[in-house]
């Protein structure tokens, strides 16, 4: 309990802080729910309403909240180290013990290191350094480049950012890095080019490849992609295209980075979103659920025909000068021991795959009631409801419009916390959501676009 009362809190709120991807100057009109506690699926604000958090939290309440387990774990760890470093002449157990579990529950995809950060920023940018520090141990320095697909987030720090497909993300922070480009990814709902889910993914394979030759293979580091994208709208690929980007990969001797951080750890219905395609990355770019969001945590993991690289003698090159002070924080390793432990011992991964089919079943029965539902889509429990003003031509509602805000308003204040990014509502629960929520939440939703006709 926070010992300021909900009047104190909500006339601070906006006084000094700084909220990510929004207006300072919006928030002082439109405060915004202040949680204060969590249970299973729900949450409560400082007012005592309880929601069920179709969130997540922000992708990342995997287990649920309140998990003894996790919280038992991190106490004790506290109890005993609170902190030591990973940086020369030293180390810690739970670092040590989580990046052993991770080797082994990525033993499909042949997984050999792991390098530990704070958030899917951090693991993003340890990739993409990664990525360049391999070709110039392996004597291809010239092999820089970076191509990414529209649509696709990879976090704020200027790497990632640099591969970032969207304007939103990038446009107050320009000029970002050399050496980023990005492509047509496959959006059956909105692409140029045509309805057939397997054609799509072979021209933006082409598209891909294309590229690729464009810039020189010889310059031309990695591919970075999410398996299913996820700020950009819960854009699901059809199923030939990971398979395409491995084969590409390959042809050109490019690596294969899996954006894994929303993905990974059960939440598109396979443990890994890659897995899900049949896919072995090079390396994989794991946070969000890796600790249930109980601790930041992050972690990049490498393949051993990446690891190997730093295996050649080739002097201060082969130092790996990247990470952080908290890389590796013992409170945050025993988090997502604990974390993992249960993703794997309940089998939640099985779970949002089920519940997630259910979800998107009931919601396209909505679909058939609401004309303002131009497109359900998703994979497991990451989901997508997409607003349009008309369904034959598409067009979507802008930051302008109120309908979709008035839609999520209506819906918390009914009861359920549901995210929009401008006229898709995104839904991303925790993998313990069970059907009877689900019933819940389509309800509320039913009856917000009732109350809210377009």
């Amino acid at each position: 309990m926070s010992s300021k009362n909900s009047a104190w809190l909500k006339e601070h709120n906006t006084r000094h802080i700084m909220h990510p991807m929004q207006d300072p100057k919006a928030l002082r009109d439109n405060l915004p729910v202040i949680i204060e506690s969590g249970d299973g699926v729900h949450i409560t604000d400082v007012d005592g309403r309880r929601f069920i958090d179709c969130q997540g939290g922000l992708w990342c309440v995997n287990a649920g909240y309140g998990r003894k387990e996790i919280v038992e774990a991190v106490t004790k760890q506290m109890e005993k180290l609170a902190y030591y470093s990973l940086f020369p002449g030293s180390s810690n157990a739970p670092s040590i013990e989580l990046s052993q579990k991770l080797i082994e529950i990525t033993a499909e995809e042949g997984m050999a290191k792991v390098s530990f950060g704070l958030g899917g920023s951090d693991a993003v940018e340890s990739a993409l350094k990664i990525a360049r520090q391999y070709w110039k141990l392996e004597g291809q320095g010239e092999k820089y480049k970076f191509i990414s697909l529209y649509n696709g987030y990879h976090g704020l720090n200027f790497g990632g950012m640099s591969a970032c497909g969207g304007i939103a993300w990038r446009s107050s922070y320009e000029p970002l890095m050399p050496g980023f480009i990005q492509v047509e990814g496959p959006h059956l709902y909105r692409n140029p080019f045509t309805n057939d889910p397997e054609e799509l993914a072979e021209i933006c394979a082409q598209i891909m490849e294309r590229q690729i030759e464009i810039q020189g293979a010889h310059t031309v580091a990695a591919i970075i992609a999410e398996p299913i994208q996820g700020a950009g709208g819960v854009i699901v690929p059809p199923a030939s295209y990971w398979p395409r980007l491995r084969q590409i990969a390959d042809k050109y001797n490019v690596l294969l980075i899996a954006d894994e951080v929303i993905t990974g750890l059960g939440r598109s219905g396979s443990l890994f979103g890659s897995r899900g395609w049949g896919v072995k990355p090079d390396i994989m770019c794991l946070a969000k659920g890796i600790s249930s969001g109980y601790v930041p945590l992050s972690a990049t993991l490498v393949n051993a025909r990446v690891a190997k690289a730093w295996e050649n003698d080739a002097g201060f090159t082969s130092v790996y000068m990247h990470g952080y002070t908290y890389s590796g924080h013992p409170v945050s390793c025993a988090a997502g021991l604990a974390a993992i432990d249960l993703v794997l011992k309940e089998n939640l991964a099985e779970n949002a795959h089920v519940v997630g089919d259910y979800f998107k079943q009931r919601l396209l029965e909505l679909k058939d009631k609401h004309r303002a539902i131009g497109d359900v889509r998703g994979k497991g429990l990451m989901i997508a409801v997409e607003l349009v003003k008309d369904r034959t031509t598409k067009e979507p509602f802008g930051p302008e419009d109120a309908f979709p805000n008035a839609i999520s308003e209506s819906c918390v204040n009914n009861g359920v916390m549901v995210r929009t990014i401008v006229n898709k509502l995104i839904i991303s629960p925790p993998l313990t959501f069970t059907k009877d929520h689900v019933d819940e939440v389509v309800s509320v939703l039913d009856q917000a676009f009732t109350l809210n006709r377009w």
